[in-house]
């Protein structure tokens, strides 16, 4: 038996052995892709969120028409931040809110961070965050007058305690890193790094695109001041589905959010004058909610909720550890490096496969309808869903990935 056969072996096995596996059947697939290894990314439709969203325009809007915001929509922020808050974030209820986007989202908790920190003038951040994290951060510093303190991270790896221990000081007001890396999924200690911020007497935001829906996550627990993240990704809200924000609940009462909205303002139909903030996590609303965005992630979290986090987190490591496996014994010899963590701890729900061509190749799998990322310089995201992905698809990517490297050595 070849390398290859034995691989195959095991992604039959762990495929019949899979207490999730019928869960990949109540997921759309598109027919011309053999392998999607971007759930990372843009997790795929659950079945029946075409027949939600015409039901929803049929009766919820067609029928009820302005009534339908009386009826339930004002909520939904709320009971949906909730339910997010309950399945995958380890928040009590009150504390999650849903909308906007994560970049927004990330806007209005920095600055009222910041605005809660006064005479304090440095920002902690590190280089390999997410663009949007630092482009962000770097245009609040400019607006406020601040300083950044960058963290220079190996983008193989992420934010660790000891680098943060060493950035902190009596003017660091904020710090901001991304619980699970994306580039190389590197999941951050964030109990230990928030209890720095604590000590330095600083709040620290959270990132965690790349862990709601995949990773354990206990932002109650740890103490986390203020989170965001996405909903399209690993809970399968859709493709701009909004953000969510948490706040942790003992700051309610002192963080008065920038973008200052109508719905985040007390008794909003008063149309009075001059801005009240509301009361609890509702301050944290600005706009009108996304009501239509938000119907493909309610059926979605039922999915979430029937598997529950400790199966998906342990399906993650099962999947990410095949592809380990497969790069050691397939991939090693043409070229091919990790630049993901192999501690089970420290490894999210991707690893990130790097070479020099990696660019043209990827090109090249997305025409033989294997869907990975890119991420430049050189690395080949491969991202894993576990409720929705095999391990025999993620063998038949994986060859291809392999014959394509083994033709441009």
């Amino acid at each position: 038996m070849t390398a290859l056969d034995s691989l195959a072996a095991a992604a039959k096995h762990l495929d019949a052995t899979d207490p999730l596996a019928r869960f990949r059947d109540r997921f759309l697939a598109a027919p011309d892709v053999v392998s999607y290894l971007d759930g990372n990314s843009l997790g795929r439709p659950p079945r029946g969120t075409d027949a939600a969203v015409a039901e929803f325009i049929r009766q919820d809007w067609g029928e009820r028409l302005i009534r339908g915001w009386t009826d339930s929509w004002l909520d939904w922020p709320r009971t949906l931040g909730d339910r997010i808050g309950q399945l995958a974030l380890g928040a009590a209820a009150g504390q999650v809110v849903v909308a906007d986007s994560t970049t927004v989202l990330l806007y209005k908790l920095a600055r009222a961070a910041l605005a809660a920190r006064p005479g304090r003038r440095e920002i902690v951040l590190d280089t390999d965050n997410f663009p949007t994290d630092r482009y962000v951060l770097e245009g609040i510093a400019a607006e406020l007058g601040l300083r950044l303190r960058w963290v220079r991270t190996d983008p193989a790896a992420g934010i660790t305690a000891e680098q943060v221990a060493g950035a902190v000081g009596p003017d660091t007001a904020l710090l901001v890193f991304s619980h699970a890396a994306y580039r190389s999924g590197y999941v951050a200690d964030a109990q230990a790094i928030t209890r720095l911020a604590h000590e330095a007497g600083a709040l620290i935001l959270w990132d965690l695109c790349h862990s709601a829906g995949v990773l354990p996550v206990l932002l109650d627990d740890w103490g986390v001041d203020l989170a965001v993240g996405c909903t399209y990704k690993y809970l399968n809200g859709g493709p701009g589905s909004p953000a969510f924000a948490y706040v942790n609940s003992r700051h309610h009462g002192a963080l008065r959010q920038p973008i200052q909205g109508w719905l985040g303002r007390a008794e909003p139909f008063e149309m009075g004058p001059g801005y009240v903030p509301a009361a609890g996590i509702q301050r944290f609303v600005s706009g009108t909610p996304p009501i239509l965005g938000m119907v493909p992630l309610r059926g979605a979290l039922d999915l979430l909720a029937e598997a529950g986090l400790p199966a998906v987190r342990a399906k993650s490591l099962r999947l990410t550890g095949f592809v380990l496996d497969f790069a050691d014994a397939q991939l090693s010899d043409h070229g091919v490096t990790v630049a993901s963590p192999r501690e089970p701890d420290r490894r999210g729900g991707h690893i990130t496969l790097c070479r020099n061509d990696f660019r043209e190749i990827a090109d090249r799998l997305w025409a033989r309808g294997v869907i990975p990322d890119f991420r430049a310089p050189d690395g080949i995201r491969v991202g894993l869903a576990p409720l929705s992905t095999s391990f025999t698809e993620v063998l038949a990517g994986l060859t291809a990935l392999r014959d394509l490297v083994g033709e441009s050595v």
